[in-house]
């Protein structure tokens, strides 16, 4: 992106990111830019195929939750509109699901304080500490705490659980504000995701994802007898694309 369209950001900061080059016919695209990942994954030990669809959107497209990039018509990317993808692979040793969100050039304020909102969410669930018994509706609210603050919110739920070389969305448990999230209290060992978002409607859309384990807390004090909770990361890529996009 930024040596065909001469993108700025910190990809390629302080190697004249600013010039641009021909690239000749290089045309990156929701489906190019998708099937590029899907190269990458590929080449890694026990890697057997992707956990699910992978939804590669840019501009407006971003803000559809589920959407599925059609070669025929899908967009190109645009170094100034923010780019979201949300992908996953099988492999042998376990199942993977992230999501991040991109830009490429200069965002907006709107944008910038909408990513921030969104990653002090995901960073607020994903350092929960929490006695045992506590269910992912309890937990939910510490993902959209930031977003309302500003009047934002997102329409899904905040984490799933993902089986090992299984399904990507795996019961019993989740974390999220519908009724039925009570109905299963979190355990260690359990993997659940972290994902928080804001979309809007026509413009662009914004979400964070990692996977969680569920572990046991080390915690300075055990009221009750309780026993509390933590979560461990397993997810390392970084949700700082851009220092430019947080506010």
């Amino acid at each position: 992106m930024q040596e065909s369209n001469g993108a700025s950001g910190y990809f390629l900061e302080g190697q004249s990111a600013n010039k641009k080059k021909d690239l000749g016919a290089i045309r990156l695209t929701e489906v190019t830019v998708s099937d590029k990942l899907e190269g990458f994954r590929a080449s890694k030990e026990h890697f057997r195929g992707l956990s699910f669809p992978t939804i590669s959107s840019v501009c407006p497209n971003a803000a559809i939750i589920h959407y599925s990039p059609h070669a025929e018509t899908c967009a190109e990317l645009n170094p100034d509109s923010i780019y979201l993808f949300d992908s996953g692979a099988q492999y042998l040793d376990g199942t993977t699901d992230i999501t991040r969100t991109v830009h490429f050039g200069n965002p907006s304020t709107h944008e910038k304080a909408s990513y921030t909102a969104v990653l002090k969410g995901h960073i607020a669930l994903g350092n929960a500490c929490f006695p045992n018994g506590t269910n992912g509706h309890a937990l939910d609210i510490l993902a959209r705490i930031p977003l309302w603050k500003d009047g934002l919110d997102y329409r899904h739920g905040t984490g799933h659980g993902i089986g090992s070389y299984l399904n990507v969305h795996e019961g019993p448990h989740l974390i999220s504000f519908r009724p039925h999230a009570r109905n299963v209290p979190l355990q260690a060992s359990m993997t659940v995701t972290d994902e928080p978002g804001y979309y809007e409607d026509g413009n662009f859309g914004i979400r964070l994802e990692n996977v969680l384990i569920v572990k046991e807390a080390d915690t300075k004090f055990n009221f009750g007898d309780k026993g509390y909770l933590s979560f461990e990361h397993i997810t390392w890529v970084s949700t700082c694309a851009s220092i430019k996009f947080l506010q």
